[in-house]
């Protein structure tokens, strides 16, 4: 049995997230996800007698929240053809609730997390050289830092609305993704919790952690202003890796059927010996690709060609990146020579993502494994 109201409050969360109309079937998969087993009977019952107050019915079998306009290509600004990529100025969700259910075939994303680091007044602060969350303060030897986010300084409402913001990510690419299609998303090691947490909630199933191995700045310091008192403490652990969250697209049926049907279900192995593994040695981005592409947290092509070329298990299909940034899973997909499809909503990084995507593509690198 269910609580009273949680079939309404499923249903209303679903298309919610989604942003646009669905049809009944999606629906009971979103709700299903999130409460086990629901009678599809069930579902549209609560959709029929709701509706006109708080349904709409914009078709045979289709619903949308009452008052919520359907999405529009209309509301892609820009886009551009690079190489094998094609990039879109456009915001990520309104884009994926756009697309065609069963439509891509790989997920490679360092998401943005929506809180604080890329609000338009951090970002103005970035670019004005002024600071923000995203630039540590000069240490004691006077240097410029690089950019960082400081995700410590997160509230436990920023936590809420991170977690709300994965699970609506999550909804969306449970109906645009084909079934057994990987998701890899960036995280870290104070927030990847909330990211598998929120995106598995959806349904689509977490699969573990790819562990990106790499000394960053973060973590090991002293006690603030207590360095000297405390000078044998350090608050938290020196992060020495990065892990990126993998989830996967429900099967239909087993691999191998998955496999046949639609391409996806697993891995690229490295060889026909040596499978794709979830520990992979990297270093900081290079000063040559910062310098192609200043993006406060573009990840090297060697680690990116690893990862995206392993996403798609028999080489074909389409991968996608709804956060693209300065296009760095573009440009390793051109350079593995893999389909792949781009959205960024800042015109500026959209911008740098047309300039640096040939570039990074051409550099030769060692891939990284």
């Amino acid at each position: 049995m269910y609580e009273r109201g949680a079939i309404r409050d499923a249903v209303i969360d679903c298309l919610r997230d989604v942003g646009c109309e669905a049809p009944l079937d999606e629906i009971v998969i979103a709700v299903t996800a999130r409460l086990g087993a629901v009678p599809q009977s069930s579902v549209r019952s609560y959709l029929n007698l709701n509706t006109p107050s708080l349904f709409e019915r914009t078709g045979r079998g289709r619903y949308r929240l009452r008052g919520v306009a359907a999405i529009d290509y209309a509301n892609i600004e820009s886009s551009a053809q690079i190489d094998r990529a094609k990039l879109y100025r456009a915001d990520a969700f309104n884009w994926l609730a756009s697309q065609p259910p069963k439509s891509i075939h790989a997920v490679v994303t360092d998401p943005p997390y929506g809180i604080v680091e890329y609000s338009a007044k951090e970002k103005a602060k970035l670019r004005e050289g002024r600071g923000g969350v995203w630039r540590i303060p000069p240490s004691f030897d006077g240097h410029k830092r690089a950019p960082l986010p400081r995700f410590t300084v997160l509230s436990r409402d920023d936590h809420k609305a991170l977690a709300s913001f994965f699970r609506r990510l999550g909804t969306l690419l449970l109906r645009t993704c084909v079934p057994g299609a990987n998701v890899i998303v960036a995280s870290n090691p104070l927030l990847s919790h909330i990211v598998a947490s929120a995106m598995s909630e959806t349904g689509l199933e977490l699969r573990g952690y790819i562990a990106r191995q790499v000394m960053t700045m973060r973590g090991g310091d002293r006690p603030k202003n207590a360095h000297e008192e405390f000078e044998g403490v350090s608050v938290m652990p020196r992060s020495q890796w990065e892990p990126w969250v993998v989830l996967r697209a429900p099967l239909e049926g087993r691999v191998q059927d998955n496999l046949r049907r639609y391409g996806v279900g697993g891995f690229r192995r490295l060889s026909t010996d040596k499978p794709f593994g979830d520990v992979i040695r990297s270093h900081p981005t290079p000063a040559k690709e910062k310098k192609i592409a200043p993006h406060p947290s573009l990840k090297p092509q060697a680690f990116m060609r690893s990862i995206v070329r392993a996403s798609l298990p028999l080489e074909s299909g389409i991968v996608c990146d709804p956060f693209a940034g300065a296009g760095a899973t573009l440009a390793a997909a051109n350079a593995v020579g893999y389909a792949s499809v781009g959205v960024e909503i800042d015109h500026d990084y959209y911008d740098l993502a047309l300039a640096s995507v040939p570039r990074l593509a051409a550099l030769k690198v060692e891939q990284e494994n």
